[in-house]
C-alpha cells in the first residue's frame, strides 16, 4: 500500500474526530494507532477530540466518531446514545460494534446465573458472597448488543480489529472527499 498522502494540502479547517471504546477489547484502538508514522500525515488533516491520543474524557461536537465495542450494560448505552449526538457521521469500528463480537457469546447463556457463577459460586470465594448490587455499577444487560440497534450508524469498519491499512483507507477516501470503501483485501478477520 503507497504510504503517501493521496489527498491535497491540509484544509483551513480540520476535521473533528472523536473515538471511544464500550464493551471490546481496545484492540480497534490499537489497529487505528498501528498506522504509525502516518499518524502524522493524518494529523494535518483532522484534530482528535476524545480519543487515546488526547485523554479527553468527554465529546465535544465532532465531525466523525470512531466507536469500537458492544453494548454489554446501561452504561454502555448512555455513552454511545452521548457519543452519536455529538458526532455527525458515526462509523462503527469491529465485530464487537457491528455485531456483537466475542462478548456476544454470552447471550446464550442467562446473566443471573453467569453473575451468580462469578460472584458466588466461584471456588475460592467467601461463604457470605454476593453478586455486586452497588448503585455505582452499571446495570448489565441481558443480552450483548450491537451499536446499530440504538443508534444510527453512518458506516461500518469490519474485523477484528480492522487492520491499520484498513483506518488508513477509510480515512483516506473520507478526506479526499470520497464515499469511503474497503477494498476485498482490507475485510478480514484474524
Amino acid at each position: 500500500m503507497n504510504d503517501a498522502a493521496p489527498y491535497p494540502a491540509p484544509p483551513a479547517r480540520k476535521l473533528r474526530v472523536a473515538t471511544t471504546s464500550l464493551a471490546g477489547c481496545f484492540g480497534c484502538h490499537m489497529s487505528l494507532l498501528d498506522i504509525d508514522e502516518r499518524l502524522l500525515t493524518l494529523i494535518e488533516h483532522v484534530e482528535f477530540d476524545r480519543s487515546p491520543l488526547t485523554d479527553l474524557k468527554s465529546v465535544g461536537p465532532c465531525d466523525l466518531g470512531l466507536i469500537e465495542g458492544g453494548l454489554c450494560n446501561a452504561e454502555n448505552i448512555e455513552v454511545l446514545q452521548a457519543f452519536r449526538a455529538q458526532c455527525k457521521v458515526l462509523v462503527a469500528v469491529g465485530a464487537c460494534a457491528i455485531n456483537g463480537g466475542l462478548p456476544a457469546q454470552r447471550n446464550r447463556l442467562d446473566i443471573g446465573d453467569v453473575l451468580r457463577e462469578v460472584y458466588v459460586h466461584r471456588p475460592g470465594t467467601r461463604e457470605d458472597a454476593q453478586v455486586p448490587s452497588d448503585p455505582e455499577l452499571p446495570l448489565p444487560l441481558n443480552q450483548v448488543r450491537p451499536i446499530h440497534e440504538v443508534v444510527l450508524i453512518d458506516y461500518e469498519l469490519p474485523g477484528c480489529p480492522p487492520s491499520a491499512d484498513t483506518f488508513w483507507a477509510f480515512f483516506t477516501d473520507l478526506l479526499a472527499g470520497r464515499t469511503p470503501r474497503l477494498a476485498h483485501g482490507q475485510i478480514h478477520y484474524d
